[in-house]
């Protein structure tokens, strides 16, 4: 049973990996402006009790290995989780509002799977190394 998760009624392990960009994957997500999101990120998480296992914010995208209780769909996740920090980041940002007049940061769509035949080590593999840094952080920001 190590590794597994518990909440009153159900013992589980549910991995997504998901992957979620800008609109026009405009580079925003530089500086201030990065470190807020992660921020953000980390409380929506921490609110609905998901658990980040590794995540990287690009400068144009969001990269996260999450995982979840079986009570909360993944589409629910990433409505949560775009929405909230889209609204916060343009109340705290004005350049963003001005650049995103239509109230839309990231865009439509989003990639998720579950860890499955890919094991979770190799997704966290791939995203610690997709910028070529070592960092111990597990939730960094691309510099």
């Amino acid at each position: 049973m190590d590794g597994y998760r518990k909440n009153s009624h159900a013992v589980y392990d549910i991995k997504y990996h998901v992957i979620w960009v800008t609109k026009y994957r405009y580079k925003v997500l530089r500086g201030h402006i990065a470190t807020r999101t992660r921020e953000l990120i980390r409380q929506g998480c921490e609110a609905r009790g998901i658990t980040i296992l590794q995540g990287s914010v690009g400068k144009d995208h969001i990269h996260l290995l999450l995982s979840c209780p079986p009570s909360i769909a993944p589409s629910k996740v990433l409505q949560y989780l775009k929405g909230r920090s889209s609204r916060l980041l343009q109340d705290e940002f004005p350049e963003l509002k001005k650049r995103y007049w239509g109230q839309h940061l990231w865009a439509r769509g989003y990639f998720c799977a579950t860890v499955g035949n890919v094991t979770d080590e190799i997704i966290r593999n791939y995203i610690a190394n997709q910028f070529n840094e070592g960092k111990d952080d597990i939730f960094r920001i691309e510099e």
